[in-house]
């Protein structure tokens, strides 16, 4: 008998995030949509007029904003009722139709910096000593200031603000595929009964202690795949052309510079997170040769690196109870934050279960007005402990902002984004090693906190490895055909994994499941920012109060400040390759531990 999905209206409503909060009666998400497109239309009576005093400055600056803030709202209500049941056409409707207002928005506003950046600079600092309520914007214009080399002219801006509608469609095309049409079969379990293969389940298939379960699964999701991969790789080969013209539109000299420009993100950082976790890939593979010997196999191949290495007891593990381990473990983070923490669970911020059609994996999101919400596809692992974990400290980097910050400063850069998720990952795995008294639990733990480590900091490298080669093709004039993009993962998927580890022939289609590549350059902030928490969540550890008060002020700076800036609140300077090369050395430190065991 196969196990089914649920379906969305199965669920307990406890169970499901609470976006009435955000619209109770959908009719005033109409009014709202319509009340943003016309505030945007009426904006247009600031063209021309913005250097004309302070105080229309000033107007224009916050009229600008609460476009934005209702426009987001929109949005983001109908995105996450569209991820709830990608299948719905309701809601596609409603998504599709907020990509057209917010592209319109876009549109009605690209005036505005054109415009800003004509007024004579000494002008504009007048106006901030004579119009006191300036100065919350004062970082907006010094970025504005800074970004005018790759600023176009108005009617420039107009064109590309209107292209937005269409240049985005990738991402959009790859998710319908990914998550709407694409089925993957089912699979016979360990307990012989068949269940069906979903993104959700595909990762606990690939933690199976059973191999013909792990190889079928392996199996069954790439054929999936391979059967769509000129679609795939057509679709993924715009997406990055779209990122290179965008680039050389706006007067960069690479789309990497391009995407690292809003952060004022040196390339160093990119380049030294490559090399850093490059030159110390010999550990990597001295852990993958403890894994094949562990698991008692004569070759180690690519479905076999999520299965556990040490045997504990899985029994499913009720939600509530995963609640709990997470409470624990962040409790060094204090009492404010852990009612804030219980505030979020009784006000219904996370979506639980996975349903038929929702949309795969884990995230928080919200608008700057709403509750930040975190979407899970939660199945009973310990694993899902971690990823409850993680979104929570999404969610709480954006409860923590909002009530600091402006709209202008509400939101986060990914690459402080992900410090705040990681360091809850880091506190809550030493938690648990800590805790635990029971040796084999600790061998556990051990091996689970080393993957995080393989899957983080050595695979979202491999990751950002790869998104730079193939936009630095595309910039050379190549075209990334199927056979292309497979050669070249493959190639980096032997670099990282080693000489001695089998890769399989379908792991080079692994390029066209990772949803992420379609957000240029934004899987590198996962391993910076694990570099970074590791360092904070020490701190944490160690430095008591001082250093949890200084973790949570930089949870409040939102956008306040540069990334790299902001991070040194929290007693990290990204800007050195020093974090980087410390959490190379925890890695190093915890393989020789796992050695150690096994001798």
């Amino acid at each position: 008998m196969s196990k089914g999905i649920q379906k969305r209206e199965d669920i307990p409503e406890g169970d499901k995030w609470d976006l009435p909060s955000m619209y109770a009666d959908e009719a005033d998400w109409e009014k709202d949509f319509s009340k943003a497109g016309a505030e945007a239309e009426a904006y247009t009576r600031f063209a021309g007029k913005l250097g004309e005093s302070a105080a229309g400055m000033l107007s224009a600056f916050e009229k600008k904003d609460e476009i934005w803030q209702l426009a987001e709202r929109v949005y983001v209500y109908a995105r996450m009722r569209k991820d709830e049941d990608n299948r719905s056409a309701r809601y596609q409707a409603m998504n599709d139709r907020t990509h057209t207002l917010t592209a319109g928005v876009a549109a009605r506003l690209s005036f505005f910096t054109p415009e800003f950046l004509e007024i004579p600079e000494e002008t504009i600092w007048k106006y901030m000593d004579e119009e006191p309520g300036l100065e919350k914007y004062r970082r907006v214009i010094r970025v504005t200031l800074r970004e005018k080399a790759h600023i176009l002219s108005k009617p420039e801006e107009y064109l590309l603000a209107q292209l937005s509608e269409v240049t985005g469609a990738t991402g959009d095309i790859f998710s319908m595929i990914n998550d709407a049409d694409m089925k993957f079969g089912v699979i016979a379990g360990e307990d012989g009964d068949e269940a069906e293969l979903t993104h959700g389940t595909y990762s606990v298939f690939m933690e199976s202690r059973d191999r013909a379960v792990r190889t079928a699964a392996f199996t069954k999701m790439y054929d999936a795949y391979i059967k769509q991969r000129n679609t795939l790789a057509a679709t993924y080969s715009y997406n990055t052309k779209t990122d290179v013209v965008m680039a050389r539109i706006r007067k960069y000299p690479s789309s990497l510079a391009a995407a690292l420009d809003g952060d004022n993100i040196p390339l160093s950082v990119y380049d030294n997170l490559i090399d850093s976790v490059g030159a110390r890939l010999g550990t990597l593979h001295r852990y993958l040769e403890v894994r094949r010997r562990l698991l008692g196999v004569e070759e180690l191949h690519m479905y076999d690196v999520y299965a556990p290495l040490f045997r504990r007891e899985e029994k499913p593990l009720p939600y509530e109870n995963a609640l709990q381990i997470m409470r624990e473990g962040l409790s060094a983070l204090g009492g404010e934050y852990a009612a804030a923490v219980e505030q979020g669970i009784r006000e219904r911020w996370i979506d639980v279960y996975e349903n038929e059609g929702k949309t795969s994996g884990a995230y928080s999101f919200g608008s700057y007005d709403s509750k930040p919400f975190i979407m899970l596809n939660y199945h009973g692992k310990l694993k899902d402990v971690f990823t409850i974990a993680h979104e929570m400290g999404h969610s709480m980097h954006s409860w923590y902002t909002r009530r600091t910050q402006p709209f202008a400063y509400g939101s986060h850069s990914i690459f402080t984004a992900e410090v705040a998720s990681t360091v809850n990952e880091s506190l809550l795995m030493h938690s648990l090693l800590e805790r635990t008294a029971d040796p084999q639990e600790k061998k556990y733990l051990l091996n689970l906190h080393i993957e995080e480590f393989r899957t983080t900091l050595f695979r979202q490298t491999m990751f950002a490895e790869f998104e730079k080669l193939t936009h630095e093709a595309v910039e050379g004039g190549e075209v990334l055909t199927a056979d292309w993009l497979s050669e070249r993962y493959m190639a980096l998927n032997r670099k990282y994994f080693g000489e001695k580890m089998v890769c399989d022939e379908a792991i080079a289609m692994e390029w066209a499941r990772i949803p992420h590549f379609y957000r240029a350059f934004y899987v590198y902030k996962y391993a910076t920012g694990y570099s970074a928490a590791t360092a904070i969540s020490k701190l944490i550890r160690e430095g008591g109060a001082p250093a949890r008060d200084a973790y949570i002020a930089f949870l409040k700076t939102g956008e306040s400040d540069d990334p790299i800036e902001l991070l040194k609140i929290a007693g990290v300077d990204m800007s050195q390759p020093g974090p980087v090369e410390a959490a190379m050395d925890a890695f190093e430190g915890l393989v020789s531990e796992l050695e150690n065991l096994e001798l």
